[in-house]
C-alpha cells in the first residue's frame, strides 16, 4: 500500500495535496456507514486541475481519503478553528454534521495511534523531507497547499463560499510578497470571487511548516468546487469548460509565487 505519491521537481514552488485521495483500507471500510462510504469530502480531482500549470514543482500528495486520517490536521488533533464546527484528525461526521462510522465502531485510541503512524507520519515525512531538499538547492521553499471544497456547507460555514480562498494564518505563514502575489491575481480574476484569510484561513499543513525566519514559506488555496466539477455532488466529475476557464488564473498564480521566490532567494543571506 503506497500512502502518498512524490514527484521532485527544480522549482522553488512544492504543490501539497492532503486530501486528493480516496484510498480506504477494507477493514476501515467495513467499519463506515453509508454516508462515510460516499466519500463526499474528498477534493475532487485538484491534483489533474494542477497538472502540468508550473513545470518543475514538486507535488506531494496524500493516496489515503480524510476519513482514514485527516494529514492536514495537527496529530495531537487541536482544533483548526476553536468555537467553529470542523473535522478533527480522523473525522467522525462529515461536512454536514452525519456521522460517517457504524454505531459502536467509530476509532477508538488504538485506532488513533496507529493510523498516525501509518498514514500520517509518511505523508509529513515526505513532505518535510522536500522542503528541506528544495530550500537546499534554491535557499527558500514554498509550500503551496492545494484545497477545494463544496461552495455550500451550512454546518461550516453560512452563505456561498467565494471561489478562491487564499489562507495565510493572517499574513504569518508567508512574506508579504508572496501574499500579494496571490491576492493580486485572484483580484484580477474578475469572473471569481475571492477572501483572503476568510473562512480558511490556512490549514494545519500552512501553519506548521511555515517558518519565515529560515526561508519556508506556506499558503494554501481553497477552491470552491463549483469553479470546476460540474456539479457538486457526486459522481464529482470535472467540468471541462470550468477548467479551461480557471486553469489560467491558477498558473498566473503559481508563476507569480515562483518569481517572488526566485526574487527572495537571491536577497537571502548566502
Amino acid at each position: 500500500m503506497d500512502v502518498f505519491e512524490i514527484q521532485r521537481g527544480s522549482s522553488p514552488i512544492i504543490l501539497g495535496f492532503p486530501h486528493t485521495g480516496t484510498f480506504i483500507p477494507d477493514a476501515m471500510g467495513e467499519r463506515l456507514n453509508e454516508t462515510g462510504l460516499g466519500i463526499t469530502d474528498t477534493d475532487w480531482h485538484i491534483h489533474q486541475l494542477y497538472a502540468g500549470l508550473l513545470p518543475g514543482a514538486s507535488m506531494v500528495r496524500a493516496l489515503f481519503h480524510r476519513y482514514v486520517l485527516d494529514a492536514n490536521r495537527s496529530p495531537s488533533n487541536e482544533s483548526l478553528y476553536p468555537g467553529q464546527n470542523t473535522t478533527g484528525l480522523i473525522p467522525l461526521t462529515d461536512f454536514d454534521g452525519k456521522p460517517i462510522w457504524k454505531e459502536g465502531e467509530e476509532p477508538q485510541a488504538e485506532d488513533i495511534a496507529e493510523r498516525i503512524a501509518t498514514f500520517h507520519a509518511p505523508y509529513h515525512a515526505a513532505l518535510k523531507s522536500e522542503i528541506a531538499r528544495v530550500r537546499a538547492v534554491h535557499g527558500i521553499a514554498v509550500v503551496f497547499d492545494c484545497h477545494s471544497i463544496r461552495s455550500n456547507i451550512p454546518f461550516l460555514f453560512d452563505g456561498k463560499l467565494p471561489d478562491l480562498n487564499i489562507g495565510t494564518d493572517g499574513g504569518t505563514t508567508c512574506d508579504p510578497a508572496i501574499e500579494k502575489a496571490a491576492v493580486d491575481t485572484a483580484r484580477e480574476a474578475t469572473t471569481y470571487t475571492g477572501v483572503l484569510n476568510g473562512r480558511f484561513k490556512g490549514g494545519w499543513t500552512t501553519r506548521h511548516y511555515a517558518d519565515r525566519a529560515n526561508n519556508i514559506h506556506a499558503i494554501q488555496l481553497e477552491l470552491a468546487q463549483d469553479t470546476h466539477l460540474v456539479r457538486e455532488t457526486a459522481p464529482f466529475e470535472l467540468d471541462p469548460d470550468k477548467t479551461a476557464r480557471l486553469r489560467p488564473h491558477l498558473k498566473l498564480m503559481l508563476e507569480r509565487i515562483e518569481a517572488v521566490a526566485r526574487t527572495l532567494s537571491a536577497k537571502a543571506p548566502a
